[in-house]
């Protein structure tokens, strides 16, 4: 009786586990394993980059004629007025500055400006740089060919005089500015303070040799936040070895105006930017002329001539085709009227003109007597690729009917066309500046347009920059509608970085550091 009562008892206990084995086994909630945090790993960030300078010559900005020095030079020395990515002019050293007549200009300096080595920067050192750059062979002479007197008026003010008036000379006080108690008593050109001089920039010189050019923030600089410490800049015998060592990762960031940069440094592994050059091409029409003072011709011509293909067998597509001198990126450009290749436009405006295609040729009775269109166009003999541009012209002129010759003149011969505006149409070009004057185009097209010598004259002397933009607008279309002359091209400009530098980049021909403030590498 015994035995069999705990037997019932194991029993009922047996059935009691698996029931709550059982039980268990249908609600347990799935356990789902704690994932371990993930962790990114923060980037690296290098506050160091290298640069490169082919054909060194000095690092002294106003003795310099490389181009790569002029370039770095930028973040060594500072202007009176700078150029922004859009080639606005702005305040740099000088605080403020005012036209105060055809021919005098006021500017107010900073206050808090120091040199690399904490020396104040004062109106002396910038009067000092005139007079260095008046007597001193520069890249920057020009800019300063004008100016009859620099006057000390304060402490913190100077006059600048001119022999005649400029329009937009502010555009010229771009030069860099050099210390005047650093050279005191040295002779310019060639003393050996030229080896590290001091600026007033972002970085400072710490080391120049044989080796290279080393660079350092600048304790004094008014500003702080400069994200990059070092920079490191390599000497190089040639342009090929510079090209060799940014493919290899020796070097960050190259400039060039080489259309067949590809050939040297290959297609990967780098970053590229692409912007219009200063050397600008167009077509002078002579306003003037019988035929040429309709603008339906001009403007047919403007439609006749096939730009991108000129680019592209010319120039490897890497130019950029321009219809007005501002469209390389500047702020005063307006809006851009539609010139693209379309001979059939072309044909349409001739008619809507009045002129008839007849026995292969453009022509058009007035006042009894029947014109045609046979025009003459003028080349420098001596430079081979306008010349093939020109045959190029021709060729798409004639294929619309209108009858072009090519006169290939001598340098003197070119000169003297251009001079006396003797001809019907010539192939000229500019370097051009940040300054937005367009006098030098209109004149050459020997364009007369009363509305338009009265904003040339109005913009002289505005300083207000919404009726300059309002002034350059109207200018803008004007052309459009007249087409005085047919822009064509401008060069090549740019900029390569590895693919491992980080920050903007900023290009354009004035200055390519203007973002340097936050770059780095990882």
């Amino acid at each position: 009786m015994k035995s069999n009562f705990i037997k019932y008892i194991f029993f009922i206990f047996v059935i009691g586990i698996m029931g709550f084995a059982i039980y268990k086994l249908n609600n347990q909630e799935e356990e789902i394993p704690e994932e371990e945090p993930t962790v990114e790993a923060e980037e690296e960030i290098i506050k160091e980059i290298t640069l490169g300078i082919a054909e060194f010559d000095t690092i002294n900005p106003i003795l310099s004629n490389n181009k790569h020095v002029q370039e770095i030079s930028k973040i060594i020395f500072e202007p009176l007025l700078e150029i922004d990515s859009e080639y606005k002019i702005k305040n740099c050293i000088a605080k403020d500055w005012a036209k105060t007549s055809q021919t005098t200009y006021l500017i107010k300096i900073r206050d808090d400006i120091k040199w690399s080595d904490g020396q104040a920067l004062t109106v002396d050192d910038v009067i000092f740089t005139i007079d260095i750059l008046k007597k001193t062979p520069s890249i920057y002479a020009y800019n300063v060919q004008y100016v009859v007197r620099a006057d000390k008026i304060d402490e913190n003010s100077l006059q600048i005089t001119l022999d005649h008036e400029i329009p937009f000379f502010e555009y010229n006080l771009i030069f860099p500015i050099m210390s005047k108690s650093y050279y005191e008593g040295q002779d310019f050109a060639t003393t050996e303070k030229n080896n590290m001089p001091v600026g007033s920039g972002k970085y400072k010189i710490v080391k120049n040799d044989g080796e290279g050019i080393t660079l350092n923030k600048n304790e004094n600089y008014y500003e702080k936040e400069l994200t990059l410490e070092t920079i490191n800049i390599g000497k190089y015998a040639n342009l090929g070895e510079l090209y060799n060592a940014f493919k290899l990762g020796k070097v960050d960031v190259i400039t060039t105006t080489n259309i067949n940069i590809e050939n040297y440094i290959g297609t990967i592994g780098y970053n590229k930017k692409e912007v219009a050059g200063r050397e600008y091409d167009y077509l002078a029409i002579n306003t003037q002329n019988q035929i040429l003072a309709n603008k339906e011709v001009r403007r047919a011509i403007a439609y006749a001539i096939n730009r991108e293909n000129i680019v592209s067998t010319v120039f490897n597509n890497k130019y950029k085709t321009i219809d007005y001198p501002l469209d390389y990126g500047n702020w005063l450009r307006g809006q851009e009227g539609n010139k693209t290749y379309n001979p059939g436009m072309a044909k349409q405006l001739l008619e809507q003109n009045g002129w008839t295609f007849k026995n292969n040729r453009w022509q058009k009775v007035e006042n009894y007597s029947t014109k045609t269109i046979n025009l003459k166009l003028v080349v420098q003999a001596t430079n081979q690729t306008r010349v093939t541009v020109a045959e190029m012209i021709k060729a798409n002129l004639e294929e619309i009917g209108i009858r072009v010759s090519i006169v290939k003149a001598s340098d003197s011969q070119y000169q003297n066309y251009l001079q006396n505006k003797n001809y019907d149409m010539i192939l000229t070009g500019t370097t051009e500046s940040a300054n937005p004057s367009l006098e030098t185009y209109f004149t050459a097209s020997n364009y007369n347009n009363e509305e338009v010598n009265s904003i040339l004259n109005e913009i002289r002397n505005i300083t207000d920059e919404n009726l300059l933009k309002e002034k350059y607008t109207r200018l803008r279309q004007i052309f459009n509608e007249e087409q005085p002359f047919v822009g064509l091209y401008s060069s090549y400009y740019a900029v390569m970085s590895n693919w491992n530098l980080k920050g903007n980049v900023e290009a354009n021909w004035y200055n390519i550091f203007m973002d340097i403030n936050n770059w780095y590498k990882n």
